[in-house]
């Protein structure tokens, strides 16, 4: 099986049993919604690479602001299409995708952790924004508080160990502060702004168990406050 067809078959399986829409997940996507926006303005040309069920891509379209996706999945791209009628959804692989310099923004939230080469991925989507445009990422962290608290009781071996959730959603790899800049420095692009967001004790079930809304939400700015342990990281980066 070459590689398209490997993706597209991969991909395929997470949209069928996708864990994006469990409760924690919506508090993490949203947060980082309100994060993102800090470096959007309202007349910005927005691609969001990868939007899945389309919790951020309501959002966005609900600020007003003028967006496309590139979905892979063609289940989820379905299922934008069917959310958000007048959305115009790119059906591609991102390593199959181009276009001339056409956005402000680019945004890939939890997306790197997913792809096979992500510092070419990155140096492939900076060639679609126009003079001075963005790209906006956040994936996981290896150092939250409760990777390293696994460690500890022995749960996982190291931190970059993958949990049954990331085998689950997908992902090649758990990023961490230096892996994370560094993947930007390959593809080459200035990090401009390195932060975190979501300081997370415990797993995602003791929370949906156990916490409020007004505690997650406290949760997710205790993070930005020490993104080195925070759950999340976000980079916003542009071109060399």
């Amino acid at each position: 099986m070459d590689f398209a067809n490997e993706e597209l078959k991969r991909i395929s399986d997470i949209a069928k049993d996708s864990w994006y829409e469990k409760p924690t997940a919506l508090a993490t996507i949203r947060y980082s919604f309100k994060i993102f926006r800090r470096f959007m303005k309202d007349d910005h040309k927005i691609l969001e690479m990868g939007p899945a069920e389309g919790t951020m891509t309501g959002q966005l379209l609900e600020a007003g602001y003028d967006l496309e996706a590139l979905e892979g999945s063609p289940e989820f791209a379905e299922l934008l299409r069917q959310k958000f009628p007048d959305l115009k959804v790119h059906v591609a692989l991102f390593e199959d995708f181009s276009c001339e310099p056409t956005y402000d923004i680019i945004l890939l939230g939890h997306v790197l952790e997913h792809v096979d080469n992500p510092s070419a991925i990155l140096a492939q989507a900076k060639t679609w924004l126009k003079p001075g445009g963005k790209i906006i990422c956040s994936v996981p962290n290896c150092r939250s508080l409760h990777r390293q608290a696994a460690v500890i009781m022995g749960l996982i071996t190291t931190e970059q160990d993958m949990s049954e959730k990331d085998i689950h959603h997908g992902h090649r790899r758990v990023y961490g502060p230096e892996t994370l800049r560094a993947d930007f420095a390959k593809a080459g692009m200035n990090v401009d702004y390195f932060g975190g967001y979501w300081m997370k004790p415990i797993s995602d079930n003791q929370i949906e168990e156990q916490w409020t809304p007004e505690m997650l939400e406290a949760f997710m700015l205790l993070g930005e406050r020490y993104p080195d342990i925070a759950a999340e990281l976000v980079v916003v980066a542009s071109d060399k």
